[in-house]
């Protein structure tokens, strides 16, 4: 009877993956439609709104179909914010889709070869996300995001956590807080599965229900010590996050 049901999870888990990609994709080419047509205010709000849709759908389908048990509705206060950045731990590679499903008009920085993705780029490009790619320019439009109004979406680590707690954090985000004078607001991503995290390839299926909690931290007001300030918000993040 196990067996059978691990197969059945098994068989869902897959049939869900590729309904993301499918939806995803098909997205995207919608996107390179519409993005050369629509003003840029429109394409941004369109952009965001849509990528956010596709994730929350995704975790909606995903705790129906009891492979996953998520609390991550602390995120819901944080849309009416103007002007955030939003820092995670980052345990796995689907951090990012947990927080944007909550935060309609959060941004992610995005490495430049997935703007070239088939199956993100367009999207992207259309949310007015931001290329990591050069340094300088990445610094400059994150800043711009923020002196409007936006919310950016950021993982001091930088990768995948490998040194638990945490990974140093690498220099940028409380830099890019006080050139655009917003807080850092902190987020805390809490699993139990090893699904995505470092060296897991995604078509290997994770025991189920896979289990992720979200819970907000401590809002850091920007200082022009900006590194000093990052010394700090990594020994926070080390401590909350310690067994």
């Amino acid at each position: 009877m196990s067996m059978l049901r691990r197969l059945w999870q098994c068989t869902l888990f897959y049939l869900l993956l590729a309904h993301l990609g499918a939806m995803s994709l098909t997205w995207n080419l919608v996107c390179v439609l519409l993005y050369p047509l629509l003003p840029r205010a429109h394409g941004t709000v369109i952009g965001r709104a849509a990528i956010s849709s596709v994730y929350r759908g995704f975790w909606t389908c995903a705790q129906w179909l009891g492979l996953m048990r998520i609390d991550y509705e602390a995120l819901d206060v944080l849309s009416r914010d103007q002007g955030l950045i939003i820092a995670a731990n980052h345990p796995c590679m689907l951090d990012a889709l947990l927080i944007v499903a909550r935060v309609p008009r959060g941004i992610c920085i995005m490495r430049a070869s997935l703007m070239r993705n088939p199956f993100l780029g367009a999207g992207a490009r259309m949310a007015r996300y931001i290329r990591n790619d050069p340094p300088r320019g990445m610094v400059r439009g994150a800043v711009q995001n923020l002196r409007a109004g936006g919310q950016l979406v950021l993982f001091p680590e930088g990768t995948r956590t490998v040194q638990p707690p945490i990974n140093p954090f690498r220099p940028g985000i409380t830099l890019m807080a006080h050139l655009a004078q917003v807080p850092i607001q902190t987020v805390f991503i809490e699993t139990g599965t090893d699904y995505l995290r470092k060296g897991w390839p995604i078509w290997r299926a994770p025991q189920f229900p896979m289990a992720f909690t979200v819970r907000l931290g401590q809002r850091f007001a920007p200082e022009a010590d900006h590194a000093g300030l990052l010394q700090r918000l990594e020994h926070y993040f080390a401590e909350e996050l310690r067994p």
